[in-house]
């Protein structure tokens, strides 16, 4: 059992951004960094296969800004290195959760510099910039109301309607702190939000092609495939049914029970084996046992 645990939390951590190095979530001793174990943030992001889902959906999400997108087609690599983007938008994200003041506000900086750099034109002629605020508020909310939506379906149904407010509002301080502008701060406002940004949004030939690569993302290692192709379609089932409409996914009610079964099924084996990813560390940290 303990190989067993080593090796699933292995593969885990490996896909992780925790992979990258570069944060040593354990110190500076007692440094509560942005938010804090109390948090909503510290709860929301903790489980490592409902932020994945979320991750996955929210990519497929934010593809339907033709600005947004544009950027990314324009200076990602991530056509040649899914994995790598994967990384370093988990190290991001668990960076600025769990990581100190000092390497969330690094984190930050490093994403601001960046940003400056990505600007150009969209196939229709449009201009972009990935410092414009209101993309950056799009991919804000693309992003964590995917991580909350997983989190409801896959570990806590439960968590109080205040609760999730408090998340927005909380986790809407690292889009302000990258130059986002008028973020929604509660469930009320991100659906008034999204509803508001459909005009906007669109699925063109580019769209198509992300979004297929996305879903032939190579696992990491033959053991993983069968829950990369798992992960990849609960992300799917996760999408507004508008969004899903939009990008052409399509899931039957068979299919969705399924994958519904086989993530159920395969958490708490992840949740067992994993004792030493970003919350663990960042609670040893703050003086507090592994394991919240």
């Amino acid at each position: 059992m303990k190989f067993l645990r080593r090796s699933l939390e292995a593969q885990v951590l490996g896909i992780s951004g925790l992979a990258l190095g570069q944060i040593d979530f354990e110190s500076p001793k007692g440094d509560p960094g942005l938010f804090g174990p109390d948090s909503a943030c510290w709860r929301v992001h903790g489980d490592f296969t409902s932020m994945l889902i979320g991750g996955i959906s929210g990519l497929l999400l934010q593809a339907l800004h033709p600005l947004a997108l544009a950027g990314v087609w324009d200076h990602s690599n991530f056509r040649q290195d899914m994995l790598g983007r994967l990384r370093r938008t988990g190290q991001f994200v668990a960076g600025t959760t769990y990581g100190s003041r000092a390497d969330a506000d690094w984190l930050i900086a490093r994403v601001r510099r960046i940003h400056q750099r990505v600007v150009g034109h969209a196939p229709d002629g449009r201009p972009y910039a990935a410092s414009d605020p209101e993309l950056l508020t799009w991919v804000h909310v693309a992003e964590v109301s995917s991580f909350l939506h997983a989190h409801l379906r896959y570990r806590n149904p439960g968590l109080p309607g205040a609760e999730q407010d408090r998340y927005y509002a909380e986790i809407a301080l690292i889009a302000e702190l990258l130059g986002a502008r008028t973020v929604p701060r509660s469930r009320t406002e991100v659906a008034d939000y999204l509803q508001q940004m459909r005009p906007q949004l669109c699925c063109d030939d580019h769209c198509r092609e992300v979004v297929g690569l996305i879903l032939a993302a190579p696992a990491p290692n033959l053991q993983a495939r069968p829950f990369a192709w798992l992960m990849l379609r609960a992300g799917i089932d996760l999408l507004p049914d508008w969004a899903a409409q939009m990008l052409g996914l399509h899931l039957n009610p068979m299919q969705r029970r399924l994958i519904r079964v086989g993530v159920g099924g395969t958490a708490p084996l992840l949740r067992w084996a994993v004792r030493n990813g970003s919350l663990h560390r960042a609670r040893r940290r703050m003086g507090l046992p592994g394991r919240p």
